[in-house]
């Protein structure tokens, strides 16, 4: 959820309704640092109605949470269903209070889950988590057996021998032999010795790794922008403003960028409706977001989450995850998560940039950008006398906006400072409703004490006198407005600005023979250098994820002077391809009619049909390639689903021309090491292992 919760959109609606039209006017033609301080009074009459809906965000620690996701995970191991039981325990976790009994005993019931799972690593960090935490001792040697069998199973002999040792000398000590417990624990010991003895524990686990060799590509990074081939310039121009030029001859697959965001904040996804429930509700929802699968810093896909401290929201996928966010972001952000989710990703984004960028940075490009000498540097993109670079009047040289001293565009704030907000292009009630929203948050820093934080202690109060100050005063300290107006900038550059990080997310696909995958956003972020790509629905490059950082690919060749072109948003794409409307709405042509076929192999695929599976799909691949062009991403994953489909139907011959075709175009868009391009020349290798006979019949 992009923008805020509807309820507040609409409370917005109504404020501006009834302002004085001259007020309406002043505000809409007020530069951005002015427009906050009239809106610091108009926040008070809204502010009852926001916190009645930040209530409905349930981001606190609630005991009676974390006994209904503990109930509901020990439910689910009793069903062996281990990988919902892992969710659910991270979920009681979450809730728990930190470094307490309750939480050590959720850790303790994961390890179990994974352990199952055959995830003993992970089982072991769980177990240490457990131990760290105060779990109880009278009940450490059950833990400590499941330790001992995880080391057994990794092939460290010695290690499980010590813990072995140490549970004996606890059992005997605790001298409580005798219950039925025990002598189970006892068998259990006497199990693993026997195995350790022996010799008789299984081959150490490995790590996987691929055949696949990465390509050996000549990569000579451009020297004026950061994260760039040497095969791209940075231009200027008035009509196209800052944009990206293949300074050579480019070949489909070459790797043009590699940038990792500036920020990113993980989107919920399609359950965040569910934080935002009537706070009444005592029904705690099972269902999985975006939220609960990947980690909140780093994006890594989550197997065992390590909750924050200070609420029930952000996970992590490792303790140094959650310790980098802490210090770099969350500590500011953690007390605000009710509000940030009541007003969307966008705001989220602009307080976290601006965390990052630290006051000193953010103070001085906002003062340069309030300076009268610096206005056509900052507006040069809406239109100037220099068609190729801007006059610094204060530096007396020419430079293209967002460049350092030294003319080199990096990712960097002061990139992101530059990107152009298109201020005069948004209405005014939208800028109205962003306004509002930014003077919530500075608003409930001070209310909180936490303008120190935010300001890096670099303000001349203390953080109680800041404190203070803020519950009786209707306006926003000088430094805190800085903040605020660097955020409603940042809140209008995503409008048209923002990078969806994507991955490729696993549908229900009944019994798993094939795998269907669509791509789903996962986080809004910042790419300054990514953010230089014009707009075309029409591209000539492929942009893919891995966690927060971006690698972008030629998707075709490009010669050289030709602009590179990205396609900033699919469903811009989508509609505009299918042009729908009354008269051709469902028509054979129609991409609809290709979904159905889709869905229509999905079926055929689950009963073990792959004939007819193979027929429908190949009926969508059809209008996939009409739609979207014979060598586009789209066409890469319909042949991958095809690819699946005849491999499992054992059609040889065409399932290996379906792999090729379909590593020919995914190696283009997603490189040689992406998890499909694996999969696929893992059943090629399967498929020519089979015996020649075998070979020659199909």
């Amino acid at each position: 959820m992009a923008l805020p919760v509807e309820e507040w959109r609409r409370s917005a609606a109504r404020c501006w309704a009834v302002l004085e039209p001259a007020l309406r006017e002043r505000l809409a033609a007020a530069p951005l640092g002015e427009a906050l301080r009239m809106g610091c009074g108009l926040f008070g009459p809204e502010e009852a109605a926001l916190q009645r809906l930040c209530r409905r965000a349930r981001t606190g620690k609630e005991p009676a949470a974390a006994r209904f996701y503990r109930e509901e995970g020990n439910r689910q191991f009793g069903r062996c269903c281990y990988r919902d039981a892992v969710r659910l325990y991270s979920q009681a976790a979450a809730h728990e209070p930190p470094r307490s009994p309750e939480v050590a005993l959720c850790f303790a019931n994961r390890s179990a889950a994974l352990f199952h799972l055959g995830h003993f690593e992970v089982c072991l960090e769980d177990i240490a988590r457990a131990e760290s935490h105060g779990y109880p001792d009278r009940l450490l040697p059950k833990v400590l057996l499941r330790k001992a069998e995880c080391l057994l199973r990794l092939g460290k002999l010695q290690d499980a021998t010590d813990t072995l040792t140490a549970v004996e000398n606890k059992m005997t000590v605790d001298g409580i032999m005798t219950s039925p417990i025990h002598r189970m624990l006892l068998k259990k010991l006497s199990q693993l010795k026997t195995e350790i003895h022996e010799g008789s524990c299984p081959e150490p686990a490995r790590e996987a790794h691929g055949d696949i060799q990465r390509e050996s590509e000549i990569w000579e990074e451009n020297g004026s922008i950061s994260g760039a081939s040497s095969s791209l310039s940075l231009n200027f121009s008035t009509e196209r403003g800052r944009h990206l030029v293949a300074s050579q001859d480019i070949l489909p697959g070459q790797n043009l960028l590699k940038e990792k965001a500036f920020v990113s904040v993980l989107c919920p996804g399609e359950g965040d409706s569910l934080l935002l429930q009537d706070s009444s509700e005592t029904v705690w929802d099972t269902r999985v977001t975006n939220a609960d699968l990947y980690c909140h810093h780093c994006l890594k896909q989550l197997l065992a989450s390590i909750p924050c401290c200070g609420c029930s929201y952000a996970k992590y996928c490792s303790q140094n995850c959650a310790d980098v966010a802490w210090e770099q972001y969350h500590r500011t952000e953690c007390p605000l998560g009710a509000l940030l989710l009541t007003l969307g990703v966008f705001c989220h984004v602009a307080l976290r940039t601006v965390l990052l960028a630290g006051f000193s940075e953010v103070s001085r490009l906002v003062e340069w950008s309030r300076d009268d000498s610096n206005k056509d540097l900052c507006n040069a993109e809406a239109g100037g006398e220099h068609p190729s670079e801007v006059l610094d009047t204060r530096a007396g040289r020419k430079v293209i906006p967002g460049c350092n001293d030294n003319g080199q565009y990096q990712s960097s704030y002061q990139a992101v400072f530059n990107l152009l907000p298109h201020v005069e292009k948004h209405s005014p009630e939208h800028k109205f409703l962003c306004m509002l929203s930014i003077v919530a948050i500075c608003k409930k820093l001070q209310e909180t004490g936490l303008e120190a934080a935010v300001l890096n202690g670099e303000s001349s109060t203390t953080g109680s006198e800041q404190k203070t100050c803020g519950k009786t005063s209707d306006e926003l300290s000088p430094e805190l407005m800085i903040m605020a107006e660097a955020m409603l900038r940042h809140v209008l550059q995503l409008q048209c600005n923002a990078q969806a990080i994507t991955v490729m997310q696993e549908l229900e696909s009944g019994d798993g023979a094939v795998v269907n995958k669509k791509p789903v956003r996962l986080a809004t972020a910042f790419f300054p250098v990514l953010s230089l790509l014009n707009h075309s629905c029409s591209p000539n490059i492929s942009v893919s994820f891995s966690g927060t950082a971006a690698t972008v690919r030629a998707s075709q060749p490009i010669p050289s002077g030709q602009e590179i072109f990205h396609c900033y948003d699919e469903a811009i794409k989508m509609l505009l391809k299918c042009q729908i409307d009354a008269r051709n709405f469902l028509s054979p042509e129609h991409l609809l009619m290709g979904e159905l076929e889709d869905h229509l192999a999905q079926v055929y695929a689950t009963l073990g049909k792959w004939q007819e599976a193979a027929r429908h799909l190949g009926r969508s691949i059809q209008l996939v390639e009409m739609h979207h062009g014979p060598s586009s991403v789209e066409m890469g994953h319909e042949l991958f689903k095809l690819a699946q489909i005849l491999f499992n139907g054992f059609a040889v011959s065409e399932a290996l021309s379906t792999i090729q075709r379909a590593e020919e175009i995914l190696s283009v868009h997603c490189g040689p090491q992406s998890t499909q391009i694996q999969e696929l020349q893992e059943m090629k290798t399967c498929l020519l292992e089979l015996p020649r006979s075998i070979l020659q019949r199909t």
